[in-house]
């Protein structure tokens, strides 16, 4: 007996165009592994921007960067939006800029602001907790570190007056007050009620501390 088989052709209908399938193809599908040979469609989601893989929102740090440098009320920012959206690179980029201006050589003062960044967080966000605050560790983070941002805008002032002491003790005295009063304003609420000092007290403390690593006292 002699003969030939002749491969039957197998048309597939992909959109309205008729491919013909190969033999490998036709084989591979009828032994079951067809799904070798799927294609998955591009997902949309996969084609974000950067900024959106990462979560950066650039108006919403520039708002929060406005609120925190003119916390008076009567300007009518909606300064709570600090506190309840809190967001992981603004104070980041607001505490690795305030690294960098206070390194004066010292490169070991930059990974200890982002260790005093974090932990100081974490002591104000437990004493907070303590006292009956409703508050979350990440809002913490980011109310702390972006009120950072008066240090960063009386640091070009410091090294014009620096060589007068009292002028400079006075402008570190104002952003010192300025960065807690910041951060204070938007972590101590009402209910904290006769314990607003047991907080104020700490928070005031910690900006010092950055100060006295910016001005390496």
């Amino acid at each position: 007996l002699s003969g030939s088989i002749a491969t039957p052709d197998v048309k597939l209908n992909l959109g309205g165009d008729f491919i013909k399938e190969t033999t490998a193809t036709t084989f591979l599908r009828q032994r079951g592994y067809g799904w070798l040979l799927e294609v998955e469609d591009d997902d949309p989601e996969d084609n974000k921007p950067l900024l959106e893989e990462l979560d950066i929102d650039l108006k919403d740090i520039y708002y929060k960067i406005r609120c925190v440098l003119m916390p008076m009320p009567s300007l009518g920012f909606n300064r709570q939006v600090v506190r309840d959206n809190p967001d992981f690179w603004g104070p980041l980029a607001v505490v690795l800029f305030f690294s960098m201006i206070s390194l004066y050589g010292q490169f070991r003062v930059v990974s200890w602001i982002i260790t005093i960044w974090i932990f100081g967080s974490l002591t104000i966000f437990l004493l907070a907790r303590v006292l009956g605050g409703e508050v979350a560790y990440g809002q913490v983070l980011g109310v702390i570190g972006y009120s950072l941002l008066p240090l960063i805008v009386i640091a070009p002032v410091l090294l014009v007056v620096g060589s007068f002491e009292v002028v400079s003790t006075l402008i570190k005295l104002f952003g010192v007050f300025w960065a807690a009063y910041s951060a204070a304003s938007l972590l101590v609420g009402e209910e904290f009620k006769t314990k607003k000092p047991l907080l104020i007290y700490p928070i005031f403390l910690l900006y010092i501390y950055f100060l006295s690593l910016y001005t390496g006292v």
